[in-house]
């Protein structure tokens, strides 16, 4: 599918937020910056770089700020898009059309193109490659107990054999590794990577 279809998928589905998303697209677009489509969301770019996004959700819509951490944010708007895993990108949510207040959505989009056009931004970290990967107990005893699934998940890469151990090991109580544990054996056997469907 085209990009310009998945833009018009986007803004003329029937939606809750329908038309507050639509105003958020022109106010993005006055400013000047070139409309695609990434992630599944409008994005909304200059010189091929990231500046600003639109979601829509079941309950709030969105507008992304790439390096939304670099913004004043003078009116306390801004929430981090994923607390413990995003460093740059910031969020504003909206629950109903009347909150979008076209003068401060403005300026916080023409912060950030100002910033990008000055070179202002958070250079992602690349994490330093583990040459081991260190399983949790549990994931190893059922692995060891079945030689077929242990076969499947040696042939694995190793950012896949991490994905699952992380999987079970964050998770907080013991029950609930052991019903992640229940749900990954089968794709492991099947030589899936957990998230294999986002990548």
């Amino acid at each position: 599918m085209e990009i310009s279809e998945k833009l018009d998928r986007f803004f003329s589905e029937e939606h809750i937020f329908k038309s507050a998303v639509s105003q958020l697209r022109s106010l993005i677009l006055e400013s000047g910056l070139e409309e695609t489509y990434k992630w599944s969301f409008p994005t909304y770019t200059l010189e091929n770089k990231n500046i600003v996004a639109i979601g829509k959700f079941k309950n709030h819509f969105a507008v992304w700020f790439f390096n939304g951490s670099l913004l004043k944010d003078p009116y306390g708007v801004l929430e981090n898009a994923q607390e413990g895993k995003t460093k740059a990108m910031r969020h504003w949510k909206f629950y109903t059309k009347e909150e979008i207040d076209i003068k401060r959505i403005k300026k916080y989009i023409a912060e950030a193109v100002e910033n990008h056009k000055k070179g202002i931004e958070i250079a992602p970290v690349r994490k330093k490659r583990m040459t081991m990967v260190v399983l949790p107990e549990l994931l190893q005893t059922a692995l060891n107990k079945n030689p077929d699934t242990k076969k499947a998940f040696d042939s694995l890469s190793q950012a896949k054999q991490r994905d699952y151990g992380t999987y079970v090991e964050e998770a907080k109580m013991e029950k609930t590794k052991i019903s992640r544990l229940a749900k990954i054996l089968p794709m492991i056997l099947e030589g899936k990577g957990l998230n294999d469907q986002y990548r």
